[in-house]
């Protein structure tokens, strides 16, 4: 593959990280010339420690003021949930335009992740700097256990989209010939007779019989996904879009908020008991296909995508290989008390239903819990996700990624994101599927 070919296969394996649907930006901003900074970097590679073994920050101080700076430095260690552990300040003494190092220690501590904020207070200069570290994360489990009828609600959900018709019909668009692909409006039946729709691009081919490798885009939260142009002439492009959402809101047309909340009271109802087979169904499209490879299929997504990648990992096994990154709604229970959405959106439903409880709400969503999934999933799989993840934290996501049964899993832990995955990632995903799928 030559150089513009890869950089496009790149392209399209990076795609993924914008359909995260939210977008978190954790990384402090440049500071002037003529102030004190500060950095923190963990003496530990991904900010990852084992237990019994002291966690220790390594902090370097600039100042670039004309005066020393006096004070002190501190660390204050706290739960996922902000419960204060441990805490504990030195002095520290930085003359003008000079420098200091420091190796903060603090106790070892057991399996999870902790936050910890490291705090610099001195003459002229006052900053925070907030991080997350796990220790033993490969331990982590979750108290929580999925329904003894998990896998029969999801096999009695899968005979039921087996019956519907898909009624497959492929629209080609006027502009199609725009950088030598063919684009296609998708439309199917799904699950409760819905129609709901995708964009296929495919490269434009004079080799006879040709058959595409498939890149399957999942989408984000409330996402509206467009057709894929510029990108790898090896692969044929399929970006689903859901039920409510995008192009398929003919029926569900909430708004925003509501989305989440739709049905919820029904475990039989809720709306991601659509939306999950609207994913599978997509599988089942670019299987009637026989211009793309049934054998060569990556799905991935972000954010609600990377949630519906996980999913239909555990349910479909003709994919070839998953990507998920951030993937929400895991380890549901160990959720509530540490991120605001969407238990403010949910308790907020809870109180328009008479007889609705929180509880019972989370019964329902047992089922629809994404470490659950994962006990299922056998397919090769990688994952990424932000040590900052307000959404998506850190312990709910390796409670998720060690029930993954399969022996070809990675997890990519990048210790000072929130809810995205930078670059590095998916030139990664991109040179896997390269591999795997031998585009040379």
């Amino acid at each position: 593959m030559n150089r513009s070919l890869f950089a496009n296969f790149i392209k399209i394996a990076c795609l993924s990280i914008i359909f995260q649907g939210v977008n978190y930006a954790s990384a402090a901003g440049s500071k002037p010339a003529d102030e004190v900074t500060f950095t923190a970097t963990p003496n530990s590679k991904g900010a990852i420690f084992r237990t019994g073994e002291p966690v220790a920050y390594n902090v370097d101080i600039k100042n670039s003021l004309d005066t020393k700076q006096t004070g002190k430095l501190t660390y204050r260690v706290t739960t996922e949930r902000g419960k204060s552990i441990a805490e504990d300040s030195v002095k520290v003494s930085i003359e003008s335009k000079g420098s200091k190092h420091v190796q903060l220690t603090m106790p070892a501590r057991p399996v999870g992740f902790y936050k910890v904020l490291i705090m610099i207070n001195t003459t002229d200069y006052d900053d925070t700097i907030r991080r997350t570290f796990g220790v033993d994360p490969d331990k982590i489990t979750s108290p929580f256990a999925k329904p003894a009828d998990f896998d029969q609600f999801w096999n009695d959900t899968k005979a039921e989209l087996a019956k519907v018709d898909p009624k497959f019909k492929m629209t080609e668009l006027p502009d199609s010939s725009r950088d030598n692909r063919r684009c296609f409006l998708v439309e199917m039946q799904s699950l409760d007779n819905l129609t709901i729709r995708a964009w296929l691009t495919v490269p434009i081919s004079t080799q006879k019989n040709k058959k595409f490798v498939v890149f399957m885009a999942l989408p984000g939260y409330q996402v509206n996904l467009i057709p894929g142009f510029g990108l790898d002439p090896d692969i044929a492009v399929l970006y689903l879009n859901v039920r409510g959402q995008g192009n398929s809101r003919d029926v569900i047309h909430t708004k925003r908020n509501d989305f989440i909340t739709y049905n919820i009271d029904d475990k039989n109802k809720y709306v991601m008991r659509g939306v999950i087979m609207d994913c599978m169904r997509c599988v089942d499209f670019v299987f009637s296909r026989p211009e793309l490879y049934h054998d060569k299929i990556l799905v991935t997504g972000g954010s609600m995508g990377g949630y519906l990648t996980l999913a239909l990992a555990g349910l479909d096994h003709r994919v070839s290989i998953y990507s998920a990154q951030n993937p929400i709604l895991c380890d549901v229970h160990n959720l509530v008390g540490e991120v605001n959405w969407p238990f403010y959106d949910i308790k907020q439903y809870v109180k328009t239903k008479p007889g609705l409880t929180f509880d019972k709400v989370l019964s329902n969503l047992d089922y629809y819990d994404g470490k659950n999934f994962a006990t299922n999933i056998t397919t090769p799989i990688l994952m990424g996700i932000g040590l900052l993840d307000p959404l998506a934290p850190p312990n709910n996501e390796y409670a998720a990624y060690n029930n993954i049964a399969s022996k070809d899993k990675k997890i990519m832990v990048f210790e000072n994101l929130g809810h995205e995955v930078p670059l590095v990632y998916g030139t990664y995903q991109g040179k896997w599927m390269r591999d795997t799928f031998g585009l040379f």
